[in-house]
């Protein structure tokens, strides 16, 4: 359960995000927007990677200002670009991850599940320096997995992954959805957000202008609309005569 209210934050007098209220249960929830209207802002708000200016932050009843280390317990995060230790393995640096969350044997034989299923089993031992951009983004995606959080923070997951591998995380995400896990993510793919979602939010110029399931977007505010034309339709992007300008100069 994620609990987010009056949410702010400012760069250089530029309101980023301007008072958030979200409330996220056990649900496959997918946090839309156009670049720059504050999606990664406050996802690393959420996760206590910066600090508000001004609201609380919730993770399973635990306020991220009041009792980060408790808060930062209940998720696994992965970040749009991996933020990975280059000289570890990645067996190394899962085991690292195990032993910061205190799962050191449990999460033994689920690292070796995720490895394989990731097709990483024959590169574990490998410096992740010399692993492809994909690879690492799965090493990233396994070390939010591994230790069993109830809440996953994920931003752009499917972003670098091959299809066969962004396909097993989906069917991974949607399981874990099913066991009573809150999965909060963002992306751009919005046939991926068609596809995944129990609700969508979607924010611009940092105030929140949709939430709900996408069925009940659509009978509000449009029926027949497809994701897209719907998240156009709120974000106010629309069709530039300008790009007429350019195919007749092509």
């Amino acid at each position: 359960m994620i609990k987010i209210s009056g949410l702010t934050k400012s760069f250089d007098n530029v309101v980023a995000v301007d008072h958030l209220d979200l409330e996220v249960g056990d649900e496959l929830f997918i946090f839309l927007g156009p670049n720059g209207a504050g999606k990664t802002t406050t996802l690393k708000m959420m996760t206590g990677l910066l600090t508000p200016d001004e609201g609380t932050v919730q993770l399973n009843g635990i306020s991220m200002r009041d009792e980060p280390l408790a808060a930062k317990r209940q998720f696994g995060y992965a970040p749009e670009q991996p933020n990975l230790y280059e000289k570890l393995t990645p067996n190394e640096f899962i085991q690292f991850i195990l032993d910061i969350y205190g799962a050191p044997d449990q999460g033994k034989a689920r690292a070796r599940q995720l490895f394989d299923i990731f097709e990483l089993s024959e590169r574990q031992h490998d410096l992740i320096e010399d692993l492809s951009g994909g690879m690492k983004k799965k090493v990233s995606l396994i070390a939010a997995l591994v230790h069993q959080p109830k809440i996953l923070f994920l931003d752009e997951p499917t972003a670098a992954l091959d299809p066969k591998a962004a396909r097993h995380l989906k069917d991974i995400l949607r399981g874990l959805v099913r066991k009573g896990v809150t999965v909060f993510m963002t992306t751009h793919i919005l046939e991926v957000a068609e596809t995944m979602c129990d609700r969508i939010a979607i924010i611009n110029k940092g105030k929140l202008c949709a939430i709900g399931a996408l069925d009940r977007l659509r009978v509000q505010y449009g029926s027949g609309l497809s994701l897209e034309d719907l998240f156009l339709k709120l974000t106010g992007e629309i069709y530039s005569s300008k790009i007429d300008e350019f195919l007749q100069d092509a």
